[in-house]
């Protein structure tokens, strides 16, 4: 058995923002992909993705009895797959920012949901927030509190624009070219990131009514600057906005930012290089950098391994 491959996902636009309802940009990632699978010899990784199953998949009984009407799952057939060895084979790197509990909640939902909402259809709004809903309640098994949209982008594999939160539609991205100098990057700190204490984190933070004025008047006004630049083709205004957007996660999201990296995330903003950003909740994984120069940031970064997302 091997059922169909999920991608990555990466949230070029809205960590944190989206909680507060910025706008969010969310594109898959086909680099690192993962599938539901069978073994004659399992690994030990196959044989731990197999236990996790099992949690989730009594998660899932207590989900659908509590929530009657969101959805239903092929429970029996779940299990008896679980119980004759299937489990999640993926090369997505856990903790990283690029979504790997939500290929696999997308992968559990394709395979096990009955009436289940298909890529085929008219994609309405509606349908859209239903799929986000059903999403969000399966992955906070994974996670705690979790807003959907990565096991939408995985399930969909289509670049998802997030208006608000009740405000979400497919979207299309401009056309990468691969001979521009331009690039989005991801920079591996080399640290696994744990979502759930940089959520508690945020949270805590959202307590002081300062940081809810400066993510208000600052972080969600450039996050959504952002978005409508790149989905506008507008580069210029783009690379402004993400030097600002850059500089105020330096400020007030030190945390989320591996204490190591405090200062070349400064030294991309001094020398216009490049400018990074979190890639997820932060805390490790990746960094996500953008640069109008790629051979520039290279040379600047040449002691980190760089991997190209998106060239324009």
């Amino acid at each position: 058995m091997k059922g169909p491959l999920f991608y990555s996902k990466i949230l070029l636009f809205g960590e944190y923002g989206i909680i507060r309802d910025s706008k969010g940009l969310s594109i898959p990632y086909n680099f690192y992909n993962g599938a539901l699978k069978k073994s004659e010899s399992p690994s030990a990784e196959a044989i731990a993705s197999n236990a996790s199953l099992k949690r989730f998949a009594d998660y899932l009984q207590t989900l659908e009895n509590e929530k009657t009407n969101l959805v239903s799952f092929d429970l029996q057939s779940l299990k008896n797959d679980i119980e004759t060895g299937m489990y999640f084979d993926s090369s997505i790197p856990q903790g990283y920012g690029v979504g790997s509990s939500g290929a696999l909640v997308a992968a559990i939902y394709d395979k096990y949901a009955h009436n289940k909402i298909t890529v085929l259809e008219n994609l309405t709004r509606e349908k859209l927030l239903q799929l986000k809903n059903i999403f969000s309640q399966m992955e906070s098994f994974f996670h705690g509190k979790s807003s959907g949209l990565d096991p939408l982008n995985s399930y969909l594999s289509i670049p998802i624009l997030i208006n608000s939160k009740d405000h979400i539609e497919a979207t299309g991205i401009p056309n990468q070219s691969f001979d521009g100098k331009a690039a989005v990057f991801l920079l591996d700190s080399g640290i696994i990131g744990e979502t759930a204490p940089m959520i508690n984190i945020f949270m805590e933070n959202l307590k002081d009514k300062g940081f809810r004025t400066m993510l208000k008047n600052q972080f969600v006004k450039y996050t959504d600057a952002c978005v409508e630049n790149f989905l506008g083709g507008d580069m210029k205004s783009l690379f402004i906005n993400t030097k600002k957007l850059s500089s105020v996660v330096l400020n007030h999201f030190k945390p989320m930012i591996p204490e190591q990296f405090h200062e070349i995330w400064q030294r991309g903003i001094e020398t216009n290089d490049y400018y990074l950003k979190l890639c997820g909740s932060g805390g490790g994984g990746y960094i996500l950098g953008f640069t109008e120069d790629l051979e520039r940031a290279k040379a600047s970064l040449k002691d980190y391994k760089l991997e190209v997302v998106y060239q324009f």
